[in-house]
């Protein structure tokens, strides 16, 4: 049988009565609710106050206390009520039966970046992305460990959806995208997500080497990463594998030791270069479920999903399914997708941006899935 999650803010639940029980109707086992995000304008289709919630820096969910904290110190929120929004939306969720996942977002954070410029991505051509803290850097990795830790602290989930728990790159910014004319393919992506901060270039065999092979990669059309990095291919991998797999287990660790569940966004791909970090070269550590985006569909998302279970053998996989646009508010055809992906566990996206079309249709969907046995392509 299907496990399934769905996702939701805080801002969807407080100050809406009537939102745990919208939410438990959907027939789902577990919700993903934020407790660290990044910045977002978000739909509010139900709420009775509002209809837009604008989220304009990262923020924790849960009391900042500053003895907490290091160089790296997060906002709290302006846009929601109250002083534990995350404790006021879990308690609710609790109260009709759900239990509740921290859905806790690691290194993306443009207004930490902006206030520590040293500590973010830099690409090859020096080109610094602000909303990616870079983990290479100790005070990154301090971050998140004191992050997980005051979510575990404060906010007692069942478990803890770890996002962004590795190095970002060029994709998964903020601001409006004007670089779809560049013809950047997905090679030229990668390439120019590869981090030559400070910290990265210590970590590097020859890091002008390796940056003047990416610079002619991007800008000559190479084919494949390790083409353009040629003898730098491996040595560069290994850097950028290891680095995720660090920072995973440590907060996983802490995960762990708390007796909650380890949930991690994550990609087979060693070049990945969004939220969903790499496994390539091993998990290094004993997670509950790794988490891999359908969002492309079957066609994109199936040879992924075998290439996680070939990178983490025995790991129970989760497909992140879309229930927004593009896809339709069609129950059918959602049931027809998810079926497809031969998961066990279904993450649902999303359960406060949605229409009530759309809920009807995840509800139902959810329904005609219920009992039915995980088919394994």
């Amino acid at each position: 049988m299907v496990t399934t999650v769905a996702h939701a803010y805080p801002w969807d639940l407080v100050g809406d009565p009537a939102a745990a029980e919208r939410i438990a109707a959907l027939g789902v086992d577990a919700v993903a609710l934020a407790a660290s995000y990044h910045t977002v304008r978000a739909a509010t289709p139900f709420h009775p106050r509002r209809r837009l919630v604008d989220a304009r820096h990262a923020a924790l969910y849960l009391p900042v206390r500053p003895q907490a904290w290091g160089r790296l110190v997060p906002a709290a929120p302006s846009w929601v009520d109250g002083e534990n929004p995350y404790g006021a939306a879990s308690d609710a969720l609790r109260a009709v039966g759900l239990p509740v996942h921290a859905w806790t977002v690691l290194t993306h954070s443009s207004r930490l970046g902006d206030l520590h410029p040293d500590l973010v991505v830099r690409n090859a051509f020096g080109d610094r992305y602000p909303y990616a803290l870079c983990p290479a850097n100790p005070d990154v990795a301090e971050y998140a460990k004191n992050l997980v830790t005051e979510v575990l602290d404060q906010g007692a989930p069942d478990g803890v959806v770890l996002e962004a728990c590795g190095p970002l790159g060029l994709t998964h910014g903020g601001h409006h995208e004007k670089t779809d004319g560049a013809d950047w393919g997905p090679v030229a992506q990668k390439l120019l997500s590869l981090c030559f901060c400070a910290a990265c270039e210590r970590r590097y065999p020859d890091a002008d080497a390796v940056r003047a092979a990416v610079r002619a990669g991007v800008d000559g059309g190479a084919s494949s990463v390790e083409e353009a990095l040629g003898e730098w291919a491996a040595g560069v991998r290994a850097t950028r594998t290891a680095l995720s797999r660090d920072l995973r287990r440590d907060l996983v660790g802490l995960v762990r030791a708390a007796g909650a569940k380890a949930v991690v966004h994550a990609t087979a791909d060693p070049w990945g270069t969004g939220p969903f970090a790499t496994v390539a070269d091993g998990v290094g550590t004993e997670v509950d479920v790794l988490t891999l985006t359908c969002w492309g569909g079957p066609e994109a998302s199936l040879p992924a999903i075998e290439a996680l279970r070939e990178a983490a053998p025995g790991v129970p996989i989760a497909a992140y399914v879309l229930a927004l646009p593009p896809r339709n508010a069609d129950a059918a055809a959602l049931v027809e997708e998810w079926r497809h992906y031969g998961v066990d566990e279904l993450h649902l996206y999303h359960a406060g941006l949605a229409s009530a079309d759309r809920m009807s249709a995840m509800g139902e969907a959810l329904g005609a899935l219920r009992g039915q046995p995980v088919l394994h392509p």
